[in-house]
């Protein structure tokens, strides 16, 4: 079974990917892959898999948004 993945930046947040990633699962409980899980270019980036439903993603989306409002 395989998956299929975005790997965002969230340069615009100021926030390490482990500390972004920390805090969306924390205040809107979506959980993301720090991208330096993936080795030091992978920092400032997240790793969101979007094999899902629609459904979820949708929601998903609204909560990031939501959290990144702040940054705004």
């Amino acid at each position: 079974m395989g998956a299929f993945y975005i790997f965002p930046s969230i340069a615009k947040s100021g926030l390490s990917s482990e500390e972004f990633c920390e805090r969306l699962l924390k205040e809107q409980k979506v959980a993301v892959v720090p991208g330096n899980a993936f080795g030091d270019c992978g920092e400032g980036f997240v790793r969101i898999s979007y094999s899902y439903s629609m459904n979820h993603l949708m929601e998903a989306i609204k909560r990031i948004e939501k959290f990144m409002e702040q940054f705004q």
